[in-house]
């Protein structure tokens, strides 16, 4: 009797949240709305994705390269249960083509961080599952991806580097809803080695300011770090910080007092964001893309099926 209540169960309508990919603007990082030539429409989606099955797409990278625009982001697969890393291309930032999967591990990857450094395009995923942080190079940019080296052996979360005062800073989360830490790391190079800072944690059990929720960029002269709220609820709004100071010793920053993002209420993005990754193309002009979730009905049964003929047809992995 059990067992025919599992059943039946999986024939009854279930919600989930699913994570799309819209393109903001506006005159500064900090004033985003949704690009006025895209409405509220977001440029990728679960229907994106071609043969793919999944249930979201978020954790959006653009870089700019070659006269073009690429953007990585995590692809939640429905059959293998794991985050993956997909890329589209685009002439102008705003109509986008899904290309494939690029990288893809026995574990979980999101938040693929791209940038270039030296001539080098690196890839730092989150890959906590795995319990380290782990870096990649493109052998061949943007397709093809190489891992290169651990970085630091601990599950840090939404790890974002960047370069400042001829050093390289990291910010990462250790202990996602459990103590939800920031800590900062510092090396010469992207590649290593990393040094904790001797403030740490930074933040401990701090849902607002704790995880990372986009690319550090400079503004105004000044650093300015996003972060993920989701003290009552994930998605809550990402918040953003101006860094003040940033040494090995030393660590002070203060919050712009508005939500950057949030939920609309409505459309694609109705009950939440987390991530933006903002590029500046010329004097007061500003372009992001961002992510954003709403509540959807499905089918467990369907899943069930996918998950089971995925499990039995071999396949070549990317990884």
């Amino acid at each position: 009797m059990a067992r025919f209540a599992d059943y039946l169960a999986l024939l009854k309508p279930h919600t989930r949240a699913q994570w799309s990919i819209g393109i903001y603007a506006g005159s500064s990082p900090l004033q985003m709305a949704p690009h006025p030539g895209l409405g509220e429409q977001p440029v990728l989606t679960v229907h994106s994705l071609g043969t793919i099955k999944a249930s979201g797409v978020a954790d959006p990278f653009m870089v700019k390269h070659g006269g073009g625009w690429f953007m990585f982001f995590e692809i939640e697969n429905l059959l293998s249960g794991r985050g993956e890393i997909g890329v589209a291309s685009s002439a102008d930032a705003l109509s986008w083509r899904f290309e494939r999967v690029v990288l893809k591990e026995p574990f979980h990857l999101s938040y693929p961080h791209v940038w270039q450094f030296e001539g080098t395009f690196y890839m730092l995923p989150e890959s906590s599952a795995a319990g380290s942080l782990r870096l990649y190079k493109a052998a061949s940019f943007p397709f093809d991806w190489r891992f290169e080296r651990e970085l630091i052996r601990a599950p840090l979360a939404d790890a974002t580097t960047f370069e400042h005062e001829g050093r390289w800073w990291m910010f990462a989360l250790e202990g996602f809803r459990q103590y939800d830490v920031m800590n900062i790391y510092h090396a010469p190079h992207p590649e290593g080695p990393w040094t904790s800072h001797r403030g740490n944690p930074i933040f401990r059990g701090n849902r607002r300011t704790s995880r990372s929720a986009g690319r550090v960029i400079r503004h105004d002269g000044a650093l300015v770090r996003f972060a993920q709220d989701y003290e009552s609820v994930y998605g809550r709004a990402v918040r953003a910080f101006r860094i003040e100071r940033l040494t090995a010793d030393e660590f002070l920053e203060h919050p712009i007092e508005r939500e950057i993002l949030g939920p609309s209420g409505n459309h694609w993005n109705a009950s939440g964001m987390h991530h933006i990754d903002a590029h500046e193309r010329g004097p007061g002009d500003w372009i992001a893309c961002v992510d954003g979730r709403r509540t959807v009905r499905y089918l467990p049964f369907l899943d069930v099926a996918r998950s089971r003929v995925h499990r039995a047809l071999p396949g070549p992995s990317l990884a």
